[in-house]
């Protein structure tokens, strides 16, 4: 009876060796539904809502290139010459600089105001092709 006690002890202790040997495998995994604490209201904040995805998914990246495209298309054939050179200043397309309307008016010798109004012009054009 003492040597099957024994034995099974045995057994137990093995048992509980491979399930820390098995368990050390897994020990720094971090559960991206596990509770990390609570915001003000008293909810609980798991990671997964904290973290940010670094890249938009292929099918956004590719519609946004093509919308960019479109739209560099859409300034050189849809717009005046003025109305372009207002939207490439206000927003810095073709990689130029970006300006306020303040800084555009006083470039152009125009009031803001009308620099206000070609920029409207100009998204008003655009903006029936998207």
């Amino acid at each position: 009876m003492l040597l099957q006690q024994k034995r099974i002890g045995v057994r137990i202790v093995n048992e509980i060796l491979m399930y820390l040997r098995a368990k050390k495998k897994t020990n720094k995994e971090i559960s991206l539904y596990e509770p990390i604490g609570t915001d003000r209201e008293g909810n609980e904040i798991k990671l997964y809502d904290i973290i940010e995805a670094e890249e938009d998914d292929v099918p956004e990246r590719i519609q946004l290139r093509e919308n960019i495209q479109k739209l560099y298309e859409k300034v050189e054939n849809e717009l005046s010459q003025r109305e372009k050179l207002v939207l490439k200043m206000r927003y810095g397309l073709y990689n130029g600089e970006e300006y306020t309307q303040r800084e555009i008016a006083r470039q152009l010798g125009i009031s803001r105001s009308y620099v206000s109004r070609i920029e409207k012009s100009a998204i008003e054009k655009l903006r029936i092709f998207f």
